[in-house]
């Protein structure tokens, strides 16, 4: 790659204009949401011809040991973090930058809003997390201030975006995408007394596992032979595994760990029901994954869900932590062919409109009027 000083940032008027963007970010392993929509996003860029270069927010420690001395693994992480995000920024006319609430945004969106502002490169920040009502509420008011400077703020739903209407925040909404190619349906078939239902989110306590654990007991009431996977890791594991001794769940509880993104596909083949039982959320690539392979969903109402899932139209809500009503609706679904396929259909349908086809043409015109706007084109 060939570097471009900071003085001489704009592309010579003769050349051919290649757009460059720097993707600040998490990448797999660990598995999660925002990683899989930043290895997805670079991928599907690159596919494009636009330059990215990644600068990686979750780096693996070097050396290993390092990641257990907690001041120590900060100083490892940030310093390397902050020399890739100065050199990233002096070649590329727009940064994207995936942030998120919490300690996240201070160790990792701060450093890149700065850089951004310091090498005069625009920076969309394209904010993520679920969590952002009581983080902008609670959270020093620099924060608020780097938002509105911000070249772009991007909110992937409608209901960050009112979150952020409701500190005095401009920001456009873009989606998370789904990636067609990899997740399709598969035709249903006779599970009989056997359902297989699924959790694909990480074991943290806003996602709430042990609802979708309380309800899967539930329903093994009725259907004895039925079988749950949990597909995730996080502090909560040893948690809901003792939960599981409890409720008799062991051997029809699976904590699958980690999946690769390779393997997701077969996971939701093999499911009859996908459940999400979070908290906090915004807008789960769960839930998009499950539409986009025809599984029905039944969900939490919690944040921006009933902004993509209509209850009784393309999936089920129940309210946060009532796993009664998790497993009512979740026996619905078992025992109404009619209302499956219904809600299979329809998931299917939502699911074209966070395609990269729908999507692609709003973000590179984000990045192209950005980067004309300070004369990078």
């Amino acid at each position: 790659m060939v570097a471009i000083d900071t003085n001489q940032t704009q592309i010579n008027a003769h050349a051919s204009p290649t757009l460059r963007v720097g993707v600040v970010g998490p990448l797999a392993p660990p598995m999660g949401g925002m990683a899989n929509q930043c290895e997805q996003l670079v991928r599907l860029l690159s596919s494009e011809g636009v330059h990215v270069e990644v600068v990686r927010t979750n780096c693996p420690y070097r050396p290993q040991w390092v990641g257990r001395v907690p001041l120590l693994r900060a100083l490892f992480r940030l310093v390397p973090y902050i020399c890739s995000l100065w050199r990233s920024a002096g070649r590329t006319h727009v940064i994207h930058l995936l942030a998120n609430s919490g300690w996240a945004w201070h160790l990792f969106a701060t450093p890149a809003v700065i850089v951004a502002r310091m090498r005069c490169v625009p920076i969309i920040v394209n904010y993520r997390g679920g969590g952002a009502d009581a983080f902008f509420a609670n959270a020093p008011r620099y924060v608020l201030k780097m938002l509105a400077k911000a070249s772009l703020c991007v909110t992937p739903s409608v209901f960050l975006q009112r979150i952020f209407a409701k500190y005095g925040l401009a920001s456009t909404v873009i989606p998370n995408i789904i990636d067609l190619a990899r997740f399709a349906p598969v035709a249903p078939h006779a599970f009989g007394m056997a359902p297989h239902l699924v959790v694909t989110r990480n074991l943290e306590s806003i996602y709430d596992v042990a609802t979708a654990i309380r309800a899967f007991a539930l329903v093994q009431t009725v259907y004895r032979g039925a079988r749950l996977t949990v597909a995730g890791t996080g502090p909560e594991l040893a948690m809901l595994r003792a939960l599981c001794v409890t409720l008799n769940l062991v051997d029809a509880v699976h904590f699958a760990g980690a999946i690769e993104n390779a393997g997701m596909p077969d996971l939701y083949a093999s499911a009859d029901c996908v459940l999400n039982s979070s908290k906090v959320d915004n807008m789960p690539i769960a839930i998009l994954e499950a539409f986009a392979s025809g599984v029905p969903v039944v969900s939490t109402s919690a944040g921006g869900i009933p902004d993509m899932v209509i209850h009784g139209v393309n999936g089920l809500l129940v309210p946060v932590g009532d796993d009664g009503a998790m497993a009512t609706e979740v026996l619905r679904v078992l025992e109404q062919p009619k209302l499956a396929s219904d809600l299979r259909q329809a998931g299917l349908q939502e699911a074209q409109k966070f395609t990269w086809l729908q999507i692609r043409t709003t973000w590179l015109e984000s990045y192209k009027q950005l980067a004309i706007k300070r004369s990078f084109l």
